[in-house]
């Protein structure tokens, strides 16, 4: 009988964890947190706390019209998709690089992470404002988001190997490229994972945003806060659907760790009043990180991702001059 109801219990577990997966990381779950958003059932994180911003509406508007599809092949094979928007004087040649006749002298190129639910869209505004500093601008779609719903979400850690491509891509078009990363929430996660692996020299610096320490300890805050479920054994069981579908752990799906590897120069943002990702979270991935130059801001009265619409002058000025010394 004790082994029946153990039987009974690991496969109640297997189902759960499951079912987590699904509402959290399959977009094409008919219950998923993505299909709903997908659907217009529900609205992304980022755009429902910001849609009414009109140097947003602005920006978006510039931003469906400028835009250009972009893709790459990942290493796991198949399609992923983004948008570029090349900056003033970089002319592209028919063979797909960048033409000698480019009067732009700077090679600066900006590459631009949203947060999860959301869509490259949503950094429109981010976009807007490097382009007119005389940036290139590149936003890719995450796994799982826009045109890459066939993949499940990466919460950043399979998007940091797909942001290696997205790199490669730009130093191919040019090779004298000085590449900015950036990243919000999970994109902000995204860069900082990244930030470990073998970037090559043309990637400058990172600026993240509110990202979190791990997919593991991200999830743990949601599960606890807002869905008021245990931890365990709930998020043991959906991270072993993780590792079996997606192919990764949420516990080595670490910023934190990949950090301890950073050489580029890094920039923390963070609301002080995030609820989503809890401030405490800005000391861990700063104190983690290796790179010799890190600076690290933390912005009163602003929570999850809103630090640069509390702030918008001190957040540019922080922003723009951090990009001006290393780039």
């Amino acid at each position: 009988m004790a082994a029946g109801i153990a039987i009974a219990g690991g496969a109640g577990l297997g189902l759960a964890g499951n079912a987590l997966f699904d509402m959290a990381l399959n977009p094409r779950a008919k219950h998923s947190i993505m299909a709903r958003i997908n659907s217009g059932e529900a609205t992304g994180t980022d755009m429902s706390i910001f849609a009414s911003d009109p140097s947003r509406s602005a920006a978006r508007a510039w931003f469906d019209e400028a835009k250009r599809d972009i893709s790459i092949a990942p290493r796991d094979g198949g399609v992923l998709h983004g948008w570029r928007v090349w900056g003033h004087g970089v002319v592209p040649a028919p063979d797909g690089h960048r033409s000698p006749e480019s009067s732009d002298a700077d090679h600066r190129y900006l590459i631009l992470c949203h947060g999860y639910s959301g869509r490259p869209s949503d950094l429109s505004r981010e976009a807007h404002a490097a382009h007119r500093r005389g940036f290139s601008v590149l936003l890719p779609a995450a796994r799982g988001h826009e045109r890459n719903g066939d993949r499940y979400v990466g919460m950043g850690w399979l998007d940091a190997y797909d942001l290696l491509a997205w790199i490669d891509a730009l130093v191919e078009f040019d090779p004298d490229a000085r590449i900015a990363l950036y990243g919000v929430s999970m994109g902000g996660a995204e860069v900082m994972m990244a930030s470990g692996l073998d970037l090559p020299p043309q990637v400058r610096c990172i600026i993240e945003d509110c990202g979190y320490t791990s997919v593991w300890d991200e999830l743990a805050v949601q599960m606890r806060d807002l869905m008021h479920l245990p931890v365990s054994p709930l998020l043991d069981a959906a991270e072993a659907v993780c590792r079996a579908r997606a192919g990764y752990g949420f516990r080595e799906a670490s910023a934190q760790e990949r950090l301890r590897s950073a050489r580029v120069p890094m920039l923390f943002l963070h609301g002080a009043d995030d609820s989503f990702v809890p401030p405490a979270m800005l000391d861990a991935v700063y104190e983690a990180c290796a790179s010799p130059v890190k600076e690290r801001v933390l912005f009163e009265g602003a929570g999850h991702g809103a630090s640069s619409y509390v702030h918008p002058e001190r957040y540019a000025m922080i922003v723009g001059d951090f990009l001006s010394r290393h780039l």
